[in-house]
């Protein structure tokens, strides 16, 4: 299955087994994909108007769906890290509206393990960090500068790291920070974006 944001809203793309499970409402809407074209009022309902807070999309070839979905969209890789100070704490960064996890997108000839760790030392001024372990992938769709549709799917990983002094990546937008437990966090009334609370949720 994958879980694609769009506005913050989800889009579930999975199997005809799962999908037929799944109970619709006026609020959250579950299909049958039958052809491509039918995608692009899906997309169009949750970039538009705020009618429906998920859609559930099943098809018995998941793959085929899969690929026809993101043909709408032009891919754009990124890649982040959920770092732990040695109290068990989390690194979470404030910026335009939204606590957020360092991330960014992928520079030609990386691996997705490169972007994360330069991502996290531009954005917060950690040095000193190690990957522990791979963490799921999140998606969610955008408009770039030229009003076209993008999906960026972020790799994320766990790190650890014996440093507790960050310098914050201004001029992207990087306004403050806090070390804080990941419960804590999921607990409180901070706003987040769904795909970031979703990685808070794995751990």
């Amino acid at each position: 299955m994958y879980k694609i944001y769009i506005n913050d809203k989800p889009i579930f793309l999975t199997n005809a087994e799962f999908g037929k499970k799944q109970k619709a409402d006026e609020k959250n809407l579950v299909v049958l994909f039958r052809h491509r074209k039918s995608l692009f009022q899906y997309v169009d309902s949750l970039e538009k108007n705020n009618h429906f807070n998920s859609i559930t999309i099943f098809s018995k070839k998941l793959d085929v769906l899969k690929e026809d979905f993101f043909s709408i969209y032009k891919t754009v890789e990124a890649a982040g890290g959920v770092v732990y100070n040695n109290q068990g704490e989390i690194l979470m960064i404030y910026r335009r509206g939204f606590w957020d996890l360092p991330k960014g997108k992928m520079d030609e000839g990386e691996s997705i393990e490169e972007t994360a760790v330069r991502e996290v030392q531009e954005e917060v001024g950690l040095n000193d960090i190690e990957i522990v372990k791979p963490l799921p992938t999140t998606f969610h769709t955008y408009r770039n500068r030229k009003d076209k549709r993008c999906i960026k799917p972020t790799y994320w990983f766990a790190m650890k790291t014996s440093e507790t002094e960050v310098t914050l990546q201004t001029e992207e937008d990087i306004e403050d920070s806090i070390w804080i437990k990941p419960e804590d966090f999921l607990n409180s009334n901070k706003v987040a974006y769904g795909s970031i609370s979703d990685v808070l949720k794995s751990l």
